[in-house]
């Protein structure tokens, strides 16, 4: 890999001749395959590619014959389509570690909407299917998704529902053999794209106990679909989903009828890490910029490095990035020493709180290195354009997967119940 040339644009771990805890020599292999393909292939056309809407489907084909559109959790090869993981990695050593790393080093482009466009929708839309669909609906459509034949996306979000997905609105009212669904979804990622809408539906009372997962066919009569176009992410295809009177066949529930609200929220910690990640890395993209930015440019006769002010801007990113970065390995690692006893710890809070923390840590380290770089750092062109890009991609981390306001009461309500079911364990 390339030398380091800023400070807190890399994960320090990583960077030190020790013994890394959290590593394997198949995770440091994983970084530099993944490095190595996105400089090579990804890099050198995200802005041309963001600002064309879309992905070339050459690439993202390409993209998942190479093993990225393979569905976790992976439960067999028939669901990767034999497919290979990248960089080889054996399927029984694919680990939360693995997956973070693939995260971290794609959004390392900078550009957001095109990471997304190559697979986002699958990434948040297929896993359900992995985790909760029978055999028959595994094989149907994972092989497909693996292959980059078939596209999913998720539809939670609605006009007037996001993150208080218990009162979503969109009905499913069970006629004979199918569901005849009504009503609209919001944001959604590839769906303009999508084959399939895995999909949070109405099929029973008011509240999270009336909630089910179904998952609606995008070419059926009564579908409509209207490209949105937002501050950021325009390679994502953000899209407006309307169903009028839509047929979908009842073997396409995940799951048990009106639960699917659990389904729908074990769904949601993956995606707050992932989105975690993504803002951590993004935060560090600022940093190295700003840096690199910072050391070339002369002001008044000296680099603007030397100047202290300048200083205490580049000081804050570490000051940011790495207690969030600590914290994110911190709940790897739980998750990792618990996975074959999955419900023994509550991640939901901490999942949360880590979700806020690299948020907040973006919005400040972006709004600090446009300061650095003045107005390069508000050009589409030149120097400052992967951090004029992550100035307008930030926002969807913050609001996306759950906003920051509803995920500080969460934390705090999770982690209160988390505590007084530990101090309940530790009297028996």
């Amino acid at each position: 890999m390339a030398p380091i040339t800023a400070p807190y644009s890399e994960p320090l771990l990583p960077q030190l001749d020790i013994k890394n805890p959290y590593y394997t020599e198949i995770h440091h292999n994983l970084r530099r395959y993944v490095r190595d393909y996105v400089d090579t292939n990804i890099i050198p056309y995200a802005q041309e590619w963001e600002e064309a809407g879309q992905v070339p489907e050459s690439v993202r084909l390409r993209h998942h014959q190479l093993g990225f559109g393979i569905v976790h959790p992976l439960t067999s090869t028939e669901d990767s389509a034999n497919l290979s993981l990248p960089g080889n990695v054996p399927r029984d050593k694919w680990d939360t570690w693995c997956s973070l790393i693939l995260t971290d080093e794609l959004i390392r482009c900078g550009y957001v909407g095109v990471v997304w466009g190559l697979g986002g929708g699958n990434g948040i839309g297929a896993p359900p299917i992995a985790r909760f669909g029978t055999l028959e609906q595994r094989r149907r459509w994972l092989p497909g998704v693996a292959r980059g034949e078939i596209r999913f996306c998720l539809g939670i979000t609605e006009p007037d529902a996001g993150s208080d997905v218990a009162n979503i609105s969109t009905t499913a009212q069970r006629e004979g053999s199918h569901y005849i669904v009504n009503g609209a979804k919001k944001w959604i990622t590839n769906g303009i794209w999508a084959d399939f809408c895995t999909a949070a539906v109405r099929t029973g009372g008011p509240g999270r106990h009336g909630i089910s997962l179904l998952v609606i066919p995008l070419k059926e009569k009564g579908v409509t679909r209207k490209r949105m176009h937002n501050s950021g992410v325009n390679a994502s295809g953000s899209t407006f989903l309307e169903f009028d009177d839509v047929r979908v066949p009842a073997e396409n529930l995940i799951g048990k009828e009106n639960q699917g609200f659990q389904y729908i929220m074990s769904n949601f910690n993956p995606e707050r890490l992932t989105l975690a990640c993504s803002a951590l890395r993004l935060a560090r993209c600022c940093a190295e910029d700003s840096f690199n930015y910072a050391v070339q440019r002369e002001t008044f006769g000296a680099p603007l490095i030397t100047r202290q002010v300048i200083q205490s801007k580049i000081f804050k990113f570490g000051m940011w990035i790495e207690p969030a970065q600590s914290f994110l390995e911190q709940l790897t690692y739980i998750i990792e020493s618990t996975k074959d006893r999955p419900n023994s710890v509550n991640i939901g809070g901490m999942t949360a709180q880590l979700k806020v923390m690299s948020t907040r840590a973006l919005e400040k380290s972006v709004r600090e290195a446009q300061q650095i770089m003045g107005g390069a750092g508000y050009n589409r062109a030149g120097k400052g354009a992967r951090v004029e890009q992550i100035s307008r991609d930030a926002r969807v981390h913050v609001v996306g997967g759950g906003s920051e306001e509803v995920m500080m009461s969460l934390a705090v309500r999770e982690e209160t119940k988390a505590l007084r079911a530990r101090q309940k364990a530790s009297k028996i």
